[in-house]
């Protein structure tokens, strides 16, 4: 089977030598995978493994090979039925059993009393898995893991391990842990409500192979029949494959021109894990037309790009979910965040939190922080978010909401010009409305385990702005105590469009830049303040109020607001 994938592998490397060829393997599988990429080094392989094999030797089943190397033909059925994973109580038994050393007649002596509740399918279980084809199915397991096992250290590709929290053949996620610690270039993502089988078009597609043309159409319909669609539950695999970066057209990674836009499935999905955000905040977005008319809704947004959306960062980024979705949602357009690069990258002992809580960050198009990714945004006609503010804003302190921490220079305006970018300056206000800071960045450094912590946080992320001068430059790591209050509402206010085009030449100089720099600044303070004071008339800022309208109006109707 090595052997077999291997010329499949060279063959294609042969004809495209400069692209990445990506293995997806599952269970055994992702054995041959590992023995692959330890024999052929010099190509660029991405491995994409799903509870790998790798711990048959920790596994139950390894205890059924000296069984079933003394057991007679005909109580095969038995042993079906102790593969019947529905079965768990039974086959745990039958395992302590074989572990306590009892011989086969024994063991099925304390299963007869199960049996006599079988259904008639386990004559088709017993055609399917003969006691020769199990032992050699798990023969082949037992080698492939041992050989997968013998050449990991030579194993130094990029690898997503794909492991499920409820797997009964195998402890998956230990050894998603034991082998991200052994692999350089390893990711790992958990999904824990799915078991061993996250690939089901694979299983299908096995069982049809091994079974009579009748059982084959019969699994088939009962997989249609109960909805199934090729994936387990919660699971997809190009879905995990793009929210965890790891899809390239080359040989290294860029953000931009990989980044492949959410299907609608997976927009659905995104959308619905975030509809209680929406649901109890309500946002409210106002955009201005070009005659600077204010409007409910997002029709003073420009259609083409480049347009760089800056604006002021809300404790913890709680306004993003609500704004990436609508403008999606209104306008079609896509927000490429600019975001920090601790949602990319993060030290495998570290104590930042997985990568994988980012995924969906990267799936919607963030991309890490830097000059160059900047440029290929605004080259390519994208809409860009950008907050100047960035962690400190973020991360603000107990009196700071709506404060801005901008660099003392300018560090988008000379940049945009250049694509003659439209910049798009907008202020929110409401997380004063939902919760209430009551232990911040001050309250935690004064205690030392906490600011010990703290320093050891920020060590692990990739420091940026160091040559800053001011607040902006603490670019401390900590989490904020907030304590939850009776959901106010959101607000969003996008004000007019400030064009660059004509003023490419203009804005070379350092000066002219960093006037429009001000004024941008400006323009996002005036768009809070305006918020600040217009929230206070609107009769349904309440959470209370708003259900009272929806109950009557439905709960799909749109809020009212202040008049305009």
């Amino acid at each position: 089977l090595v052997k077999l994938v291997e010329r499949t592998v060279r063959s294609e490397y042969k004809r495209s030598a400069d692209r990445p060829i990506y293995i997806v393997g599952e269970s055994l599988g992702a054995c041959i995978a590992l023995d692959i990429a330890a024999r052929n080094p010099d190509v660029d392989l991405v491995l994409i493994l799903a509870n790998p094999a790798t711990s048959f030797s920790r596994s139950q089943l390894q205890s059924l090979i000296p069984v079933l190397q003394v057991m007679p033909d005909q109580l095969s059925l038995y042993f079906s039925y102790m593969l019947n994973l529905a079965s768990g109580d039974p086959l745990r038994m039958a395992f302590e059993n074989v572990a306590k050393g009892l011989m086969p007649h024994q063991i099925v002596g304390e299963l007869t009393q199960d049996l006599v509740a079988m259904s008639s399918y386990l004559c088709v279980l017993a055609d399917m898995l003969p006691r020769e084809t199990l032992l050699w199915k798990l023969q082949m397991l037992k080698s492939a893991s041992s050989s997968a096992n013998s050449h990991l250290h030579a194993v130094k590709n990029q690898a997503l391990l794909l492991c499920s929290g409820k797997d009964q053949l195998f402890p998956s996620e230990e050894e998603a842990q034991r082998l991200y610690r052994m692999l350089p270039k390893c990711e790992k993502r958990v999904f824990e409500e799915s078991g061993h089988f996250l690939f089901l078009v694979g299983l299908s597609l096995s069982l049809s192979l091994s079974l009579p043309l009748s059982l084959s159409c019969f699994v088939n319909n009962q997989q249609h029949e109960n909805g199934f669609d090729g994936k387990e539950d919660g699971f997809d695999l190009v879905t995990a494959i793009k929210g965890a970066s790891f899809y390239r057209q080359g040989k290294y990674l860029d953000y931009v021109s990989d980044y492949i836009p959410p299907t609608p499935y997976e927009f659905k999905k995104i959308y619905e894990s975030n509809r209680w955000v929406l649901a109890v905040t309500s946002p409210v977005m106002l955009s201005t037309l070009e005659d600077g008319k204010v409007v409910r809704g997002l029709a003073g947004i420009p259609s083409e790009g480049p347009v760089l959306y800056v604006g002021y960062h809300m404790l913890l980024g709680f306004e993003l979910a609500p704004l990436v979705l609508q403008f999606l949602m209104e306008r079609n357009i896509l927000l490429r965040g600019i975001a920090h690069p601790m949602m990319f990258t993060r030290a495998k002992e570290g104590r930042m939190l997985d990568l994988g809580s980012f995924d969906t960050y990267r799936l919607m198009g963030a991309v890490p922080v830097s000059g160059s990714n900047f440029y290929k945004l605004l080259s390519s006609k994208s809409h860009a978010l950008l907050y100047p503010g960035g962690v400190r804003e973020a991360l603000h302190r107990k009196g700071e909401e709506y404060k801005l921490f901008w660099p003392e220079q300018s560090e988008f305006v000379r940049m945009a010009s250049r694509f003659g970018a439209k910049i798009v300056p907008f202020g929110v206000v409401g997380e004063d409305d939902v919760g209430e800071l009551v232990f911040d960045y001050n309250d935690q450094m004064q205690i030392p385990s906490l600011r010990t912590f703290i320093k050891e946080l920020t060590e692990e992320v990739v420091h940026l702005r160091i040559d800053a001068s001011g607040e902006v430059s603490n670019q401390d790591v900590y989490l904020p105590g907030v304590v939850p209050k009776l959901p106010g509402r959101f607000y969003y206010y996008f004000g007019k469009p400030i064009e660059t085009k004509e003023r490419k030449e203009e804005l070379r100089n350092r000066e002219r830049a960093h006037e429009v720099y001000l004024h941008v600044k400006t323009e996002v303070e005036k768009c809070i303040a305006y918020l600040k004071e217009r929230r206070e008339e609107d009769p349904y800022r309440n959470l209370m109020t708003r259900l009272v309208y929806q109950a009557t109006h439905g709960f799909e109707a749109e809020v009212p607001t202040f008049e305009l």
